[in-house]
This record gives structure tokens, C-alpha cells and sequence, in this order.
């Protein structure tokens, strides 16, 4: 069987002449088909992948500020975006940080991808509700670092979505 440029086909009247027409003219008549499959997967990796890192430069971020503040012995911390106050706020944000990177961990591996889902849900929330719903003021050029940080939560999100639904590769 040969497809030729203008996408007719030729099949050899040898071997099974019939069959072979029959797979070439699937072959041509799904052919957009799959390479629009192949686009979606292609954009769900990716997805999967920003959505990966995004959180897992979050978790570190946060770790890292976190550790610094214990070593600081800093008492008095205020983030006004965020629900807690000075010392329980250093340990949500060691713990929260640790457990963000467990869990980033563990969807890696591809177990309790549902997690990360959550997880990424999680941040989005406390985004929107620390910096949109709670009378938050934002200082001059700051919004802009907000929105960028609000969008890359929502690309993670839509791809720890496509994290919790992949199937299992066996």
C-alpha cells in the first residue's frame, strides 16, 4: 500500500487487496483525527508538567522562607494575605510547605494523585481569598505579581487535573 501526496492511495492487488484498502482509507480518513489527539495529549504534558514545577517552587519558596524565619527567631511576622497570625503562621507555613512537597512527590509517583489536586485547589482558594475577597491593600506593582501568581495557580490547577484523571501507565 502507498498513500500518495495528493492523499489518494495505491494498494497492491497482492496480498489481501481488500483489507489493505480498507486500513489505507481509515488511515486517511482519521488522520486529522489523531494528530489533533496527539496535539491534546502533547498540551495535557505540558500542562501536567507547569503545574509540577509551579508547585513545587511554591512549596520550596515557601520552606525556604519558612526556615528562615525560625532561624531569624522572628516573632512577629505578618502576611497580611494569609488567615493566621504570627506564630501559628510560621508553622502552617513549615508544614503546609512539607506537605505540599510530599505531596507533589507522591503524584510524581502516581499515587494519591487525587491529592495534588486538592492541593493545587487549596492554593487557588487561599489566593483568591487572601488577595481578592479579604480587603487586602496592594502596594504600587504588586497586583501585576498577584495576577501572574493567580494565573500560574490556575494553569496548575487545570493541569493537577490532568494529573488526577491520567490513566496508569503499566
Amino acid at each position: 500500500m502507498a498513500v500518495r501526496s495528493d492523499g489518494s492511495y495505491e494498494c497492491l492487488q497482492a496480498a489481501g487487496g481488500a483489507a489493505a484498502q480498507e486500513v489505507a482509507h481509515w488511515v486517511l480518513k482519521y488522520r486529522f483525527h489523531l494528530r489533533r489527539y496527539l496535539r491534546v495529549q502533547v498540551v495535557k504534558a505540558l500542562l501536567r508538567f507547569v503545574s509540577y514545577v509551579f508547585h513545587a517552587l511554591l512549596c520550596l519558596g515557601l520552606l525556604l522562607l519558612s526556615v528562615i524565619l525560625f532561624v531569624s527567631g522572628a516573632d512577629i511576622v505578618h502576611l497580611n494575605m494569609l488567615p493566621w497570625t504570627a506564630p501559628t503562621l510560621l508553622y502552617v507555613l513549615l508544614f503546609g510547605s512539607l506537605a505540599g512537597l510530599v505531596i507533589v512527590f507522591l503524584a510524581l509517583r502516581g499515587t494519591l494523585r487525587f491529592l495534588f489536586f486538592l492541593w493545587s485547589l487549596a492554593v487557588v482558594v487561599l489566593i483568591v481569598r487572601g488577595y481578592y475577597l479579604s480587603g487586602y491593600r496592594f502596594t504600587p506593582g504588586e497586583s501585576t505579581s498577584v495576577l501572574y501568581l493567580f494565573i500560574g495557580s490556575l494553569v496548575a490547577l487545570i493541569g493537577s487535573w490532568f494529573v488526577m484523571t491520567r490513566r496508569a501507565v503499566r
